[in-house]
């Protein structure tokens, strides 16, 4: 077998992709890359979901708490440094595994980033003013008005995305979203795309019990370590913006779990609405016998 293949897992939040992954990667003898842009900060650990260190100690990941959450960090330096790590890979490996519902740091690394025009600086200037005094709901309601679709999409509640979705379609008058999947990159190897999915009830409970335990194993500590630092763009993350608002008195704690909830809740949902436009996924159910999605694997390396 001299072709390489990637495999690429993805999914909802809390949807079970990380055992999957250390299966998959154990059966193939192989190693994971993580594509989960949350999970790259060694200071978020509990609440970013992280494998455990016995998870950890089974297969090689890669982009796993590498670096700190006071280094700028963009999909593009991911998509460089992944391709890198890729071609390390491949020289002991004609198969990698790739795992993370971060939609556009996948995208990144199988398909390449877009190409988008310069735009007018003082467009962000504004943004950005228009943020400090009128408060991020205002953004978000002009961006649905602006562009659904990415609306739809993207972080919402990430106000670093939602400003460069705003100012492509205000720079360019075209919607953020016509701007993406212009062109694909060549690369070295075949995608394989598998999908975890489950009923809605089922991926909103599994949050609910997530989050609960993660306040179990001190994500309330974890947050009151970083609260000085609230505002670097790598801490704009649901689980910790909500506990910051505690910190600063404007909830109450059962307030800011259930709402830390809610947000995941509304992200699990951004994350299917991203990955069911691929057709080129395939989707198995939560609890698929594993030896099910080897074989579909198998047979998709050996058209």
């Amino acid at each position: 077998m001299n072709q390489n293949f990637l495999i690429s897992i993805v999914g909802a939040t809390a949807i079970g992709k990380t055992a999957l992954s250390i299966a998959l990667a154990k059966h193939f003898n192989t190693e994971i890359i993580s594509s989960d842009s949350r999970q790259f900060y060694k200071e978020m650990y509990i609440g970013t979901a992280v494998p455990s260190k016995e998870e950890l100690k089974q297969v090689n990941h890669h982009f796993i708490q590498d670096r700190s959450i006071f280094e700028d960090y963009s999909v593009g330096d991911f998509e460089r440094d992944a391709l890198k790590k890729l071609e390390e890979l491949y020289k002991e490996h004609n198969i990698v595994i790739m795992v993370g519902g971060s939609g556009l740091y996948v995208n990144a690394v199988l398909n390449g980033l877009d190409d988008f025009p310069d735009i007018d600086p003082l467009i962000r200037v504004q943004l950005k003013t228009d943020l400090k005094e009128k408060g991020i709901e205002f953004l978000q309601n002009r961006l649905l008005k602006l562009d659904p679709e990415t609306y739809q999409k993207i972080d919402i509640d990430n106000h670093q995305r939602l400003i460069r979705a705003l100012e492509i379609s205000l720079g360019t008058g075209k919607p953020y979203a016509s701007f993406l999947s212009q062109k694909k990159n060549k690369r070295n190897f075949i995608p394989i795309k598998i999908g975890i999915t489950a009923p809605r009830e089922i991926i909103y409970n599994r949050i609910n019990q997530r989050v609960d335990m993660m306040m179990d194993h001190g994500l309330l500590k974890e947050t009151e370590k970083l609260y000085s630092n609230k505002d670097l763009n790598a801490l704009q993350t649901v689980g910790y913006k909500e506990l910051f608002k505690f910190f600063d008195k404007e909830f109450t704690l059962d307030f800011s779990i259930q709402e830390i909830k809610k947000n995941t809740r509304r992200f699990a949902k951004r994350q299917n609405t991203w990955f069911k436009k691929d057709q080129e996924i395939k989707w198995f159910d939560y609890k698929e016998n594993l030896n099910l999605i080897i074989k579909y694997i198998n047979n998709s390396i050996d058209k």
